[in-house]
């Protein structure tokens, strides 16, 4: 697990010192090492490394790393899991020299050039300096669990193309504008997250998931190809598939446990979580450590199903507290750790923390349970709705529309400057959906309605997007769909939820204290396995995850389950009304930020002062979204050109 920097195209000095900028400003995703590699100046590479030591410490681990049979490089992100698997059947080419997964996939690039992907089990964005053909090949994991984002130069008639582990990095470059881009705030206003390719950052992409890009050095041109996406079906007969289903979980979280370094799994006392703890006890490793992060409002604490879990599976379990006072004292270094704005990812900050601080360099976590298993509200409510907004499809929208925000203002009361900003809030946008599902889950997510919304974001923003998405991610997403409706939301959950916001996120905070994060259910194999499982036996009864806990926490008592769903989230709703309200405040009142970030500060006020008076239908979420962007932009120094 590393941060990865580099150049393909026109090299010059100036380059180089870009790239050693990039390398430096992730020193927090890699204390343990660093390097770097000039194929030369001309056309060509340059590459920036620095190294978190997960698998063979020495320094036989080192990166940039070459090949000396093809003179080709690497830098790599990531961990292969099957990395011996892989090894063993290339030894026949020659020794090895190292004990790394990094040579492996050098080596596998050599015999079997691209379609060594294909081969490939686990998190990764890597790039190889191809010496013969002079092209380089970037590379992001199926899922997008690490991620690369990339923009190209141009100075004086020539072209390079950047690409690195954060964003924050190319900035640093200084070439690179810090230009806000407009229709990454608009998905962002909408969603609480940029959705790729798109960033917040104007002529810089995010590569997609399960993409890659080859690169001519005299012209590299950003072209990204899919070398993988979740496809519709096969479905299997219920029994060969869950018994496949079972044999991929088992498989990968012991594959997960491969670490040199102290490891621990992260348990909140869901199903999820702990899922991955009883799976790691069952893989027979060695004493399981495990961490809980519980908070004095008893509202969000749940110390004691936590507890009660790592009890029955005997792990070695340890228990921090959170309080408001320390969120407060650290949360200048939070919102630090984010590389794009974002709705999410304290959370995780603060829990990475914790668990590095207790010495650990690994921690899995239980991230993809809901949307593999029916674990949302969405998997519920989404039928129901596109049942009702088929049904609402001979209604002019402008009837339902007057008679919902009727309903609204009825139900907000006189006094409320902004009206219901949650779902039965958006009962108007849900109907004008037609039944199509990708915009149903959008209005489902979105943290606003379309008219507010309209109001929020400035002129110079508003409108870029529809329903949160440009067109061409939408159709792509629709085109992705097939099947049944619940594995159709479990696809939409996966690509979005997951690909555009959790794992984006988690991968941030984490890397933010050099703590490796690992996402056992996100194995693309696990994926593709419960993909393939009815749904019937997949999601019902609905919200339990019942298939999830019947393959693996038989060990546990199944009343310490039978609650209701409490996601792990941060008090920050009450923190915000208390602690956090004069600084969101002062940001909000400045003004110049405020319309620079793409926001109309009028519309802001409103919406402040309607949360701070307690107005039905405004979450937390709908203030923390934008105080979240403006203080990335004042950080940042980006603005709207």
């Amino acid at each position: 697990m590393c941060g990865i920097a580099g150049a393909v195209g026109s090299i010059d000095e100036s380059i180089e010192k870009a790239v050693q900028r990039m390398a430096d400003t992730q020193a927090h995703r890699g204390p343990d090492d660093s390097g770097s590699f000039v194929s030369g100046h001309g056309p060509g590479v340059a590459f920036g490394f620095r190294r978190l030591a997960i698998i063979d410490l020495s320094s036989d681990g080192h990166q940039p790393m070459h090949d000396p049979e093809t003179g080709n490089v690497i830098v790599f992100n990531g961990e292969i899991y099957n990395y011996a698997e892989l090894k063993r059947e290339l030894e026949g080419d020659g020794p090895f020299r190292s004990k790394s997964d990094t040579e492996v996939l050098l080596r596998a690039y050599r015999r079997w050039g691209k379609d060594m992907l294909r081969r490939l089990r686990g998190m990764f964005g890597f790039c190889i300096y191809d010496a013969k053909r002079r092209q380089a090949f970037l590379v992001r994991d199926r899922l997008g669990i690490k991620p690369i984002y990339y923009a190209v130069v141009e100075r004086a008639g020539k072209s390079t193309l950047l690409f690195s582990s954060e964003l924050r990095s190319l900035l640093a470059t200084e070439l690179v504008a810090k230009k806000l881009d407009p229709l990454g705030v608009d998905t962002y206003l909408w969603n609480g997250f940029v959705v790729g390719p798109s960033t917040m950052v104007e002529g810089v992409s995010l590569l997609e998931p399960g993409a890659s890009l080859t690169l001519d050095f005299d012209a590299p041109r950003a072209r990204p190809e899919r070398y993988w996406q979740l496809a519709p079906g096969p479905i299997q007969p219920a029994d060969v598939a869950i018994r496949e289903l079972a044999r991929e979980l088992d498989t990968a979280v012991e594959q997960h446990l491969m670490a040199d370094v102290p490891l621990g799994v992260f348990l909140s006392g869901g199903v999820d979580s702990s899922a991955i703890a009883a799976l790691a006890v069952r893989a027979n490793k060695g004493k399981v450590a495990t961490f809980h992060i519980g908070f004095d409002e008893a509202a969000f604490d749940e110390s004691r199903y936590a507890r009660s879990v790592a009890q029955a599976l005997d792990t070695e379990h340890s228990e921090f507290r959170l309080t408001q006072e320390r969120f407060r004292s650290e949360l200048d270094a939070a919102l630090r750790s984010l590389d794009q704005p974002t709705l999410d990812a304290i959370n995780t900050y603060f829990v990475s923390r914790v668990v590095r601080e207790a010495g650990f360099t690994v921690a899995l976590a239980g991230t993809g349970g809901d949307e593999l298993f029916g674990g949302y509200r969405s998997f519920r409510d989404l039928p129901i709705a596109r049942r009702a907004s088929l049904a609402a499809r001979p209604v002019p929208e402008s009837v339902f529309g007057r008679g919902v925000a009727l309903a609204n203002r009825l139900r907000g009361g006189v006094a409320s400057e902004v009206p219901p900003q949650t779902r039965w809030g958006k009962l108007a946008d849900a109907l004008a959906c037609r039944g199509d599902l990708v915009r149903l889950y959008q209005v489902s997510y979105g943290l606003y309605t379309r008219d507010f919304l309209g109001q929020l974001a400035s002129p110079r923003v508003r409108h870029r997007a529809s329903f949160g998405l440009t067109p061409e991610r939408a159709d792509t997403l629709a085109h992705s769909l097939g099947g049944e409706i619940r594995s159709e939301i479990g696809r939409l959950e996966l690509s979005m939820f997951i690909g555009e916001r959790l794992l984006r996120d988690s991968d941030a905070a984490s890397m933010a204290v050099s703590l490796e994060l690992r996402v056992p259910l996100l194995d693309h194999r696990v994926v593709e396995a419960a993909q393939a499982v009815p749904d019937a036996a997949r999601f019902f009864p609905l919200g339990r995850k019942m298939l999830l806990r019947e393959l693996s926490l038989n060990r546990v008592p199944p009343s310490i389950f039978d609650r209701p769903k409490a996601g792990f989230v941060l008090p920050i709703e009450v923190w915000a009304k208390d602690q956090l309200a004069p600084q969101i405040e002062q940001t909000f009142a400045d003004r110049a930020l405020v319309e620079s970030a793409g926001l109309d500060a009028d519309a802001l006020g409103r919406l402040w002062r309607s949360f701070r008076a307690g107005a039905p239908g405004l979450y937390w979420s709908r203030i923390w979204a934008p105080y979240v962007l403006l203080d990335w932009c004042r950080r940042e120094g980006v603005a709207l050109a």
